[in-house]
């Protein structure tokens, strides 16, 4: 019985369920201005057509028509709607004509502020922005002069859109002044989270950190343009970044002459990490301070030989063959040592080498090889008392490294440090 009396009845004509809206003009109409002008067409139409039946007469779809254009002609600025249609169904279309207001906007002039960056961002923020002028012309070129306040809106969410796509670490807002030749200044700025501070780190392993003091205000004052700079932007531009930072100090004329080349690697985040190794491609100078432990003195080696510091000069001549020149102190009795030496890369990180101790007069066989990036292992034979070293070295970090060394009469812990 319930159901009978609220069942619909089996014949029941169908109702309009949704509205789709058209406007046409005697002149063309930006296009996003002409979504937005459909969409609140649908919203009048659908107040009033929504659940009607699908299939009124002409007579109430004339009366609807008459009805949406007399309110959308009072909302809208810059045009007048001269005609309305309505033509019913499940989805009723709506048809409305207007006719622009007189002047209308010929040219869009857009200029970009970008707010809080150095230089070398904003011209980076200025590449992501590239084009963000033809926003502006779909949506004001054509567009009675009237009409710009009203279309606001659609401008905001057209700029929100492109920087969505291009530059979504930045907000935007813009100020337009309506005119046959419109003038629009646009302001760029950073969203949160941003960059606080920039730990920087030089390193090398072909000359003397010490030597790269020089040069670090220079890069210091670089690295911290990324402060106040969004975190998401610095990923996005890493490379540029780097490569930034690394033709601060390689185009400096000491590291030009020196065949210097600077490798950066940046780490991002509200405390971004930067971390520099310079190295040259011809040029070897190292200094070493070692001190061993453990190691008893005999006919080979004294106690003042423990605490030594050796200075390693090399020039590459190939890819693989440099002469270099070792110079050896021990501080305790102030002793030198002098050796001219060859050594050849011969692949998978390993390296051979021949050098001649002035002091013995004896030649010294070298070799060595880079296990992993922190594992070193050498080996040495010395002609002048036909004696074999043999080491293993581990680096812990980039100033200090530990080796358990041992030869013909014992075993040695060595502590070196890079400087």
């Amino acid at each position: 019985m319930l159901f009978l009396l609220f069942a619909a009845p089996a014949n029941a004509s169908p109702r309009i369920d949704s509205v789709k809206a058209t406007v046409t003009s005697s002149e063309a109409i930006p296009s996003p201005v002409t979504a937005r002008m459909e969409t609140s067409i649908e919203a009048i139409a659908g107040q009033l057509l929504l659940g009607k039946p699908a299939d009124m007469p002409a007579a109430d779809a004339a009366k609807q028509a008459a009805l949406i254009r007399e309110v959308f002609d009072k909302v809208l600025v810059g045009y007048t709607v001269t005609d309305a249609k309505v033509v019913p169904g499940e989805t009723a279309r709506v048809q409305v004509t207007l006719v622009p207001w007189a002047d209308r906007v010929q040219s869009v002039a857009v200029e970009t502020h970008v707010d809080g960056m150095t230089p070398e961002v904003e011209s980076m923020v200025r590449q992501d922005l590239a084009g963000v002028e033809q926003v502006f012309d779909r949506a004001l070129i054509g567009l009675p002069i009237a009409a710009a306040d009203w279309t606001n809106g659609v401008l905001k969410r057209e700029v929100n859109a492109y920087l969505a796509e291009h530059l979504p670490e930045f907000r935007a807002d813009f100020d337009v002044t309506a005119d046959t030749n419109a003038q629009v200044k646009l302001t760029v700025y950073p969203r949160v989270p941003v960059v606080r501070t920039v730990d920087l780190s030089m390193r090398s392993d072909t000359m003397p950190n010490v030597l790269l003091l020089t040069h670090r205000e220079l890069l210091k004052d670089r690295v911290n343009v990324l402060v106040g700079v969004p975190v998401a932007f610095t990923e996005r531009h890493r490379a540029a970044f780097e490569q930034l930072f690394a033709d601060a100090v390689d185009q400096q004329p000491d590291f030009t002459f020196m065949r210097m080349k600077t490798d950066v690697t940046l780490k991002t985040g509200e405390r971004a990490e930067v971390m520099a190794r310079t190295d040259s491609s011809r040029y070897r100078l190292r200094l070493t301070g070692w001190l061993d432990v453990g190691r008893d003195s005999s006919a080979t080696h004294s106690d003042e030989e423990d605490l030594l510091v050796r200075l390693y000069a090399g020039r590459r001549f190939s890819r693989v063959d440099e002469l270099y020149l070792l110079t050896d102190v021990t501080p305790q009795d102030v002793e030198w040592r002098w050796q001219l030496g060859w050594s050849r890369d011969l692949g998978y990180g390993t390296r051979a080498g021949l050098r001649y101790d002035f002091k013995e007069h004896r030649p010294v066989y070298d070799f060595g090889w880079q296990i992993a990036p922190d594992w070193y292992l050498r080996y040495e034979y010395h002609d002048a008392d036909t004696r074999g070293e043999g080491a293993i070295r581990y680096r812990i970090h980039d100033f200090l490294s530990v080796e358990y060394a041992c030869d013909n009469e014992g075993g040695w812990l060595r502590f070196l440090g890079n400087f």
